[in-house]
């Protein structure tokens, strides 16, 4: 056998969807079904990811082999240029935490810092605007649609998450959904219209803007607290515990979209 015939046997032996195993080999579904009736000829590309969950050596599972693939390009950039900003942001989901970021904010650094190391994403930000509102909103653009960039199809995510997190006298609740749909549902009670140098209404703006380009469903609430810079850091961790959680590929359903009606926006 040939090595199409060997894949095609492959995919017969195991029961594997077409979507499967263009997914094992790292090509699309029409590229592989177009391929595998040999409308097209096996490309270089194909024939590379098909020897790979052939050869004995490798002996890994579907959803091991799955996982190499999807994994390792799990990240995006962003770049966004106005009148009013200039962003450059980069963003690695599965990655280690490290983070480096410049709005000329230090308040908004902190808080997205908090994203990187308690998400466990390595997100690099630079960003310039000529005023507060304009730079928040155009960040928050910017990262949510290098979630949705980065995520891409979705498949095999966990999808859903929830995280309540503790900073000394504030509690905050975040729960999210990739669902495909940008919500929010905020409440968050701070004191002060101003922390440290940021406008305390623009950490909700923050938070509609990213759920919007990220299309997530978003839901937030201090639960209490005394300090403002408190609740905003127990907020803005717990989003990146969420996020983490959300984003995390689940074994069991590796390859497959999380959802009934097996389509997701993106």
């Amino acid at each position: 056998m040939d090595v199409l015939e060997k894949v095609v046997d492959l995919q017969n032996r195991k029961g594997y969807t077409d979507q499967q195993m263009a997914d094992m080999i790292g090509c699309s579904r029409p590229t592989y079904q177009r391929t595998r009736t040999r409308k097209i000829p096996a490309g270089g590309a194909f024939l590379r990811g098909a020897l790979i969950i052939l050869s004995p050596e490798v002996n890994r599972s579907f959803r091991e082999v799955n996982r190499s693939f999807r994994e390792v390009n799990r990240s995006s950039v962003i770049n966004r240029k106005t009148k009013e900003t200039d962003i450059s942001l980069e963003l690695n989901i599965d990655s280690n935490g490290k983070y480096e970021i410049n709005t000329g904010i230090k308040m908004f650094d902190h808080l997205l810092a908090q994203l990187a190391r308690h998400g466990v994403f390595d997100i690099k930000i630079s960003a310039a605007g000529d005023d507060q509102h304009h730079l928040v909103e155009d960040v928050a653009i910017c990262l949510g649609r290098a979630f949705s960039k980065a995520l891409g199809e979705k498949r095999g995510i966990v999808r859903m998450a929830s995280a309540t997190v503790p900073m000394d006298d504030a509690l905050a609740l975040v729960a999210v959904d990739f669902g495909g749909r940008g919500y929010t549902v905020l409440d968050l009670p701070f004191t002060d219209s101003d922390i440290a140098g940021l406008e305390t209404d623009l950490i909700r703006h923050f938070l509609e803007t990213f759920a919007i380009e990220a299309r997530l469903n978003l839901h937030a609430k201090i639960l209490y607290g005394v300090n403002d810079h408190h609740k905003a850091e127990a907020l803005f961790k717990a989003l990146g515990r969420a996020l983490d959680t959300a984003t995390t590929i689940d074994e069991r359903i590796s390859g497959e979209l999380p959802s009934t009606k097996e389509f997701l926006e993106h």
